[in-house]
């Protein structure tokens, strides 16, 4: 609904008042006339009608024509010259994803307009605080509505100046999906299935962009285990623990086709690095047999692709695998005064693990007790809880 009322409004703050105004006016008429058998279609119609009307009033109409969408110039411009990209929310996410914001800010602020991620929830992706991502999302809205910068279709020449963004946008839904910063599922399939969604759209419109086809093979490897990573009475199953059998074979083929496809690319980019972490998982027939120093080797290529905190954590973790918890453990020591994993509670479990596979088990019990009070997810809570029940015994 967002996405396409800013279609029509060019302005933010405006499209979003619209579809607040469309949700309260079908309070009131619902309650009258019962529900429409296509609810998504009445409030749209509603919320874009209502946007029109908005525009129609403004007195000073003039100085919004450059922000409109759907502008005389665009209108009569020839549909050869724009691009072809047949989704609302699509459209949207490479028009926010302005070169002339800052990188993080076109991820956060379209996270948050065009992706239902809730402030909190951004926040996370980016390891901030709440309030640090509500500030710098209030100043983005600000920036491009003093700056004027238009809302428009970008043409194919734009493309490659946004791709970045519109991939770690998609990579961030699929990560808040795929774990869910909070609530009593592990998962929020509506998300999983939505990066997976404007991934393959992705995939349609730049078939040759090495990104592309590294991050829809990430999602489909990932994706393709979602089965088994809870048992039947919904409790967490770790990676050694799932039933490979049930592991959906075609998508691994899909996938690993896809990671190929993407490393014959030079130098390998950071999701086609990933996705052949996935591969590496996905073709090993058991946990024990997983080509661990592999997994390690391909971290260490990642580290330089996209130095970031979560990737050296990963790293560490593979590192306790491989070469023992001591060894993890050091990994992990060298990452304690990393700011922005200060508040991470999967660097608490990580610790946690190691320790109680040393025998430590007072050490292993204060960061099992961390790695609770950070964590929000009622799965992984529920896991963690057990795991210090078993220390108890």
């Amino acid at each position: 609904m967002l996405a396409a009322t800013i279609r029509v409004t060019g302005d933010i703050d405006v499209g979003e008042e619209c579809v607040q105004e469309a949700y309260s006016r079908a309070l009131t008429t619902w309650s009258r006339t019962g529900i429409p058998r296509n609810v998504g279609a009445w409030l749209t119609t509603v919320a874009r009608r209502r946007a029109i009307d908005v525009l129609r009033r403004q007195s000073a109409q003039e100085r919004l024509l450059p922000m409109i969408v759907e502008s005389a110039e665009d209108a009569t411009s020839s549909e050869a010259e724009r691009t072809n990209i047949p989704d609302d929310r699509l459209r949207l996410i490479f028009t926010c994803c302005h070169p002339s914001l800052a990188i993080e800010t076109q991820v956060a602020l379209t996270l948050r307009l065009l992706c239902g991620l809730t402030t909190s929830e951004v926040a996370r992706a980016f390891l901030v605080t709440e309030s640090t991502m509500a500030a710098r999302i209030t100043r983005a809205k600000k920036k491009i509505k003093t700056s004027h910068i238009p809302y428009r279709v970008p043409t194919a020449e734009d493309l490659p100046t946004r791709i970045d963004a519109v991939l770690s946008v998609v990579h961030l839904v699929f990560t808040t999906g795929h774990t869910a910063p909070s609530g009593s599922g592990l998962m929020r399939r509506d998300l999983v299935e939505r990066a997976l969604e404007l991934a393959r759209m992705l995939r349609a419109l730049l078939p040759s962009d090495a990104g592309v086809t590294g991050l829809l093979a990430l999602i489909v490897l990932t994706d393709a285990r979602q089965r088994t990573r809870t048992g039947d009475d919904g409790a967490l199953l770790l990676l050694s623990q799932q039933d490979r059998n049930q592991w959906d074979r075609g998508a691994i083929v899909e996938g690993t086709e896809l990671v190929r496809e993407a490393l014959r690319h030079r130098p390998a980019g950071r999701f086609a690095l990933m996705a052949a972490i996935a591969a590496v998982h996905a073709e090993a027939p058991s946990w024990e047999a997983t080509d661990w120093p592999e997994i390690v080797a391909l971290y260490d290529l990642l580290l330089v692709a996209w130095p970031s905190p979560v990737v050296a954590l990963n790293r560490a973790v593979a590192v306790g695998i491989a070469d023992g918890p001591e060894a993890g453990l050091r990994a992990l020591d060298e990452l304690a005064t990393e700011p922005h994993l200060s508040t991470y509670n999967y660097l608490a479990s990580a610790r946690a693990d190691f320790l109680r596979r040393l025998g430590r088990s007072d050490e292993a019990r204060l960061a099992y007790e961390e790695a609770l009070l950070l964590s929000e997810n009622e799965v992984e809570r529920a896991f963690l809880a057990s795991r210090l029940t078993e220390l108890d015994d």
